[in-house]
């Protein structure tokens, strides 16, 4: 009897005895699971109400589970969702920086080439009335084809202005002149000496150095600072592989399936598993560097020798100075061309009374480099400049910092100071594989994403290219010199005046030296021409200057 008892109740003991460890409901419970799954927006119609068998889990582990097939799969996009975001929010500053900077230097360019075009009508208006506006056509086209070198046209900034001064000879010298009819032919003889009499100066030579080498930097700049945008916007828009996502899920989300919503993946765990799924975009990194590198240095070009700002604002000054040189040496060229070009013919009756405009005596007075204005949205090129430098000095190595930054958000991981109450993509506990180097090479043996690092990502080399292509360009900028007119001649670099004319053209015995007159020989007939043509100027100018006294009564 006994022993038939005692055979009942050891069987019904061990039954017992294991059923509180199968048996209790509190202790498998999914309701937190229940309560984080649906703060995401899913519907609870997926999660049971107690843990399951894990036998169809394909991503988290196969052990007893609040996940059900449905689950795993929502989970696995939302954290490819939540992963694309915290790429996109991560990156928001040096997409914001160069967003709102090339708006910023765009705007002040412009208004900067609109200000000292203004600036220039007023003053020649003001000082040589219908002259000018009778040939300001050669002022406009000055700036229209700054305005459309700035904006990425074809221009040859060295070429256009050599054109510019050449115009503006050929103009002046019938002006000084009127008492001679100079036929197309004769006046394109004319622009050949631009540079070989310096009819200006050295205005020509030295602006074009400085309107040069401002121009490229300034566009250079802007141009580096829209690559910059782009390849900010490109890159910070993720495309996760597939073994990138599985271990996203498995680090996110995988603590929702083991019934522990509220544990954070290790900081360790997070930064192996953004190494592996951001290697590409590490990569990026070097090119990125080098390139924030150069956008500096033309930054301090614009700060110091390539200034835009202090090149246009007195460009007006500049001009008008050169104008009066030529009045100054208006005998000499004009001797000098005659003795070049021959002898023009004599104008019409009526023409020839006409005179030359005394009003080019109008001194200004000095440029003060403090009256600079402040241009776009109240800043100065200076100011501008300090900042952006602020902001690129950030930027450099920002997608190689990716998974530090990410991994670092008190919302993603259990962060640096609790290694041991962390989800080490298993359970609860502390994690420990080695941290990853950064880039595609070193994640061959990542424990957490699968990585194939013989397939690098075309689209970040395509980013990398347009890098260095960039790169390059800002170099020539530092340099003073324009990319697409490199091979052009050499005079790309805009460090000398150039040559107007080649020998065979303009004969070197017409050199010219503005301090002395003209050494024509007795014996030859541009003695008297010349003469009789300093009469006429000496004439013109006296009339000019009643005619400008009577224009400004009249006012």
């Amino acid at each position: 009897m006994v022993s038939w008892i005692w055979a009942v109740i050891f069987p019904l003991s061990g039954l017992l005895l294991s059923l509180p460890a199968r048996a209790d409901v509190k202790a498998r419970s999914c309701g937190e699971v229940r309560q984080a799954y649906g703060a995401k927006g899913f519907s609870l119609a997926d999660i049971p109400y107690q843990e399951i068998a894990g036998e169809h889990l394909r991503i988290c582990p196969q052990e007893y589970t609040c996940c059900t097939t449905e689950m795993e799969d929502k989970l696995s996009q939302q954290s490819k969702l939540e992963f694309e975001n915290l790429v996109e929010e991560t990156s928001h500053f040096v997409r914001t920086t160069f967003v709102s900077r090339h708006k910023k230097f765009d705007e002040f360019f412009r208004e900067l080439l609109e200000n000292a075009e203004k600036s220039l009508n007023d003053m020649f208006v003001r000082t040589y009335g219908m002259l000018y506006m009778q040939n300001s056509e050669v002022f406009q086209d000055l700036f229209t084809e700054l305005k459309r070198y700035y904006t990425g046209g074809n221009v040859n900034l060295e070429e256009m202005l050599n054109d510019f001064w050449a115009r503006l000879l050929e103009r002046m010298f019938q002006l000084i002149n009127p008492q001679y009819h100079f036929s197309e032919d004769y006046l394109e003889c004319v622009s050949k000496y631009t540079d070989q009499l310096k009819p200006f100066g050295d205005v020509p030579r030295k602006l074009k150095i400085q309107v040069t080498r401002a121009f490229i930097a300034a566009r250079t700049f802007v141009q580096g600072l829209t690559v910059g945008r782009e390849v900010a916007n490109r890159v910070s828009k993720v495309s996760p592989t597939p073994g990138c996502i599985r271990a996203l899920m498995k680090m996110l989300y995988c603590p929702y399936c083991r019934g522990l919503p509220s544990v954070r993946p290790c900081n360790n765990y997070c930064l192996n598993v953004m190494k592996g799924c951001l290697a590409n975009q590490a990569d990026l990194d070097t090119e990125w560097n080098l390139f924030i590198d150069a956008m500096l240095l033309v930054a301090e070009r614009l700060e110091g020798p390539f200034n835009i700002e202090s090149v246009m604002d007195p460009i007006d000054v500049k001009i008008s100075e050169a104008i009066m040189n030529m009045q100054e040496n208006s005998m000499q060229v004009s001797a000098k061309v005659f003795q070049g070009c021959g002898q023009p013919k004599p104008a019409p009756a009526l023409r020839s009374a006409r005179s030359a405009p005394e009003n080019f005596n109008t001194r200004f007075r000095p440029y003060n480099p403090e009256e600079r204005p402040t241009t776009a949205a109240g800043t100065s090129l200076d100011r501008l400049v300090t900042d952006i430098k602020e902001k690129l000095k950030l930027s450099k190595k920002v997608w190689s910092a990716l998974p530090y930054s990410i991994c670092k958000d008190g919302s993603v991981t259990a962060g640096t100071s609790n290694e041991e109450e962390c989800w080490n993509g298993h359970s609860k506990a502390r994690y420990l594989p080695e941290i990853m180097n950064d880039g595609l090479t070193n994640q061959i043996n990542n424990p957490e994403v699968d990585v194939d690092i013989t397939r690098p990502d075309t689209f970040i080399r395509q980013q990398i290219m347009a890098l260095r292509v960039m790169t390059n360009k800002l170099k020539n900028a530092y340099n003073g010199n324009d990319v697409n007119f490199q091979d052009a001649s050499d005079e790309s670099s805009g460090s000398g005046s150039g040559s107007g004319c080649m020998d065979d053209v303009c004969p070197t015995e017409f050199e010219f030296v503005t301090t002395e007159a003209p050494a024509v020989d007795s014996d030859r007939r541009e003695v008297g021409s010349s003469a009789t043509q300093l009469g006429h100027s000496l004439l013109s100018w006296s009339l000019l200057c009643l005619g400008l006294a009577l224009q400004r009564l009249c006012r």
